[in-house]
């Protein structure tokens, strides 16, 4: 005989596994934007001495980078989102359920821009990779870095590269 303590307990676990599933799901199949995420100053000095600064989202945790910026309809001037990898390693991105057209920065453990993925198709599901092993992915507004000619080579300085400005 199924008592009401049992009942409750099998309810109970149903509804926790759904919610389980549910976050999960948000976080494979995300269906808005993520809040805000803490932000970090950023600075690249380019190839002729320019110093220009940023304002950057810090994506850290698997499930900030999975949603990374998708959603938004817009990335400001001066602001961006640095994808910190936690070790070296390939970067793949792609532009699924992202909006906003996007340059991406990959950078090596030292800071340096090993490459540059210029006006990314938004909601395209095409591989943009980073052509090796970095240490982070920087996303800004497209055009951004035709616009203040940022270059492979350039240097990023933030507290991931261990030389923030």
């Amino acid at each position: 005989m199924i008592t009401r303590r049992t009942l409750f307990a099998v309810f109970a676990a149903t509804l926790a596994l759904v919610a389980a599933q549910h976050s999960i799901a948000q976080i494979v199949n995300p269906t808005t934007a993520q809040p805000t995420l803490p932000t970090e100053k950023l600075q690249i000095v380019t190839h002729d001495g320019r110093k220009l600064d940023f304002t950057v989202e810090m994506a850290v945790t698997q499930d900030q980078q999975t949603v990374g910026l998708m959603f938004r309809p817009v990335v400001a001037e001066g602001t961006g989102m640095l994808f910190d990898w936690g070790r070296v390693r390939g970067s793949d991105m792609w532009m699924r359920n992202t909006v906003a057209s996007l340059d991406m920065l990959f950078i090596n453990p030292d800071g340096t821009i090993r490459h540059i993925a210029e006006h990314a198709v938004p909601q395209s599901l095409a591989v943009i990779s980073s052509g090796g092993e970095v240490r982070g992915t920087l996303e800004i507004a497209a055009g951004t870095a035709e616009k203040l000619d940022i270059r492979v080579g350039d240097v990023v300085h933030n507290s991931i590269f261990g030389n923030a400005p």
